[in-house]
């Protein structure tokens, strides 16, 4: 049994398309077949349901691609670990993030200072805080930046920027010139809002609850710079973590006593890099500079 029948076994695996998978494989559809015939033989058990030409994972196939990318992840790590050996000079550093934006200065200026090591970011969705428990657990990264907590069992989390709360107001609005506000004065505000099942809604709503009030809300959007566009264009106003002023398009008035943590996030049984170590450390100092 050789490393890359496992590796081909995988993303067959995965895809459940064997043509597919000799295309992201880049190796011809029928080497690829044959690799995985001779792994069944090996085996001696099929470990894919044929229909026509059709294929499907069976359950010695799922259970055998458990063990697969248990021992490919141990492998890596093994690589990551041999590569911390040369210190920084290496590095490798993947990273899963649902608020790119807030990671993307302490990013510039880590690389700045390390330019030899190398990143891999994946942008997951804010309500998609599952994919990256999935790829922690997996090993697929080596941290998530994150504006909502993930609470899972087995992942640490570090706060690492603590952002009050403010409220977003459109240009023109009564409460414009006014520095600070209660959620109390805004109960007969029009607000926009994230949608249903979005991790800040859910923070919102809470602050909401605790406030006494049932706000209208006259849209959901998904992303934060539609929310922030959609205040600006007047259509009501809009719960948002801090920004510099100078950098709103819109006025930002303080609401005390509610903020909003980011947090790095990593798994606790999983063997994280020397670069990756050092990249931590950066953010906690650089956010709290």
């Amino acid at each position: 049994m050789e490393l890359l029948q496992l590796r081909y076994f995988q993303k067959v695996a995965r895809m459940e398309h064997m043509t597919k998978a000799a295309e992201e494989l880049r190796i011809a559809q029928p080497a690829l077949s044959k690799t995985i015939a001779k792994l069944e033989e090996e085996l001696g058990i099929p470990l894919f349901d044929r229909r026509n030409r059709q294929i499907q994972l069976n359950e010695y196939g799922r259970a055998f691609l458990m063990k697969v990318e248990e021992a490919l992840n141990a492998l890596e790590e093994g690589k990551r670990e041999i590569t911390d050996l040369a210190g920084m000079k290496k590095g490798r550093i993947a990273i899963a993030t649902n608020a790119l934006g807030r990671l993307s200065n302490p990013l510039k200026v880590f690389r700045e200072n390390h330019p030899e090591v190398n990143f891999r970011i994946q942008q997951i969705a804010p309500s998609a805080t599952e994919d990256m428990v999935e790829l922690l657990h997996k090993g697929e990264v080596d941290m998530c930046f994150t504006a909502a907590p993930l609470n899972q069992p087995g992942i640490k989390e570090i706060g690492v920027l603590h952002a009050d709360l403010h409220l977003a107001v459109p240009p023109g609005h009564w409460m414009e010139g006014r520095e600070k506000i209660t959620l109390e004065e805004t109960a007969q505000e029009l607000f926009i809002e994230y949608k249903e099942g979005h991790p800040f809604r859910a923070m919102n709503e809470e602050l909401y609850r605790k406030a006494g009030i049932r706000p209208e809300i006259v849209c959901e959007v998904e992303e934060p710079s539609a929310l922030m566009s959609l205040v600006q264009a007047g259509l009501g106003v809009a719960l948002v973590p801090a920004c510099r002023r100078d950098e709103s398009p819109v006025a930002m008035l303080q609401i005390p006593g509610s903020r909003r943590t980011f947090t790095i996030a990593s798994c606790e049984n999983r063997y994280v890099s020397l670069a990756a170590r050092e990249f931590q450390r950066f953010l906690i100092q650089y956010f709290q500079e």
